[in-house]
């Protein structure tokens, strides 16, 4: 495995897990074996980051486009989401992991919410890595709901216009209190961030891989924390900016 510098890990690590389905398909195995082993990966990447260190970690689990697969495949989905926050959170409580969720919760069914809601306030007191799981979630969904809820306190007389700036305008989203995101892995080799943190991505470095997520394993990670580390962050500078400040910002 490539080394690490503990120092230059991202603070937010971001995951588009892409490839279940196809992984599956490729092995003439029904969809959800595939989204089964999917789950697997999740495990072991939730485990890795929190050993690194990493402090956030966002998983982009089901989207709001999602709604629109087969039933039986979404139902299926949904019966594992449950599945696997059971099974997890006596895991994150030895690990001092908390759970967060993001995305249009009220589409979500009732057992699944309350099953979060347990997860939820289980780990709430834990101050390792923050799991935030984007579930019915849609960037541009996102977006619109923070105006709307910014344009309210704006008739209300809580905002003045003038007074709104994109650090005001974050507080709004689903994200507010987290730090935007530094690095995204998206598995299957689909290049596109497909509606994930739309606002939250503006200056997050992106890394694309061929391999599909049940196959992404501890190495590829590291390959891509690797690379994440190999790059060098300017935000709008020049080299001589950076190198000025004590060299690349990848923290």
């Amino acid at each position: 495995m490539e080394p690490l510098d503990p120092d230059k890990l991202p603070v937010h690590l971001a995951v588009i897990m892409d490839g279940n389905g196809r992984w599956a398909q490729q092995r003439m195995l029904k969809r959800i074996v595939g989204h089964q082993r999917g789950a697997e990966t999740v495990k072991m990447v939730v485990e890795q980051a929190s050993l690194m260190g990493i402090k956030y970690l966002t998983l982009f689990a089901f989207s709001s486009e999602n709604w629109s697969r087969p039933a039986l495949e979404v139902r299926a989905l949904m019966t594992l989401l449950k599945k696997y926050i059971r099974q997890e959170t006596a895991r994150m409580m030895r690990k001092n992991i908390r759970y967060n969720v993001i995305g249009n919760r009220s589409d979500l069914p009732d057992d699944v919410n309350e099953t979060l809601d347990s997860a939820i306030n289980q780990t709430a007191g834990n101050t390792g890595m923050v799991l935030t799981l984007a579930l019915s979630y849609g960037g541009r969904q996102e977006l619109s709901a923070a105006a709307a809820r910014m344009a309210r306190d704006v008739v209300a007389g809580k905002v003045a216009p003038e007074k709104i700036t994109t650090e005001l305008f974050g507080t709004y989203l689903d994200t507010g209190g987290l730090p935007d995101p530094d690095f995204l892995i998206r598995t299957s080799g689909e290049m596109r961030i497909s509606n994930f943190l739309l606002w939250q991505l503006a200056y997050t470095e992106l890394y694309f891989t061929e391999t599909n997520w049940p196959d992404f394993t501890i190495n590829e990670l590291h390959k891509a924390l690797a690379d994440f580390q190999s790059r060098e962050r300017r935000f709008g500078k020049t080299s001589g900016q950076i190198m000025q400040r004590g060299g690349p910002l990848n923290a």
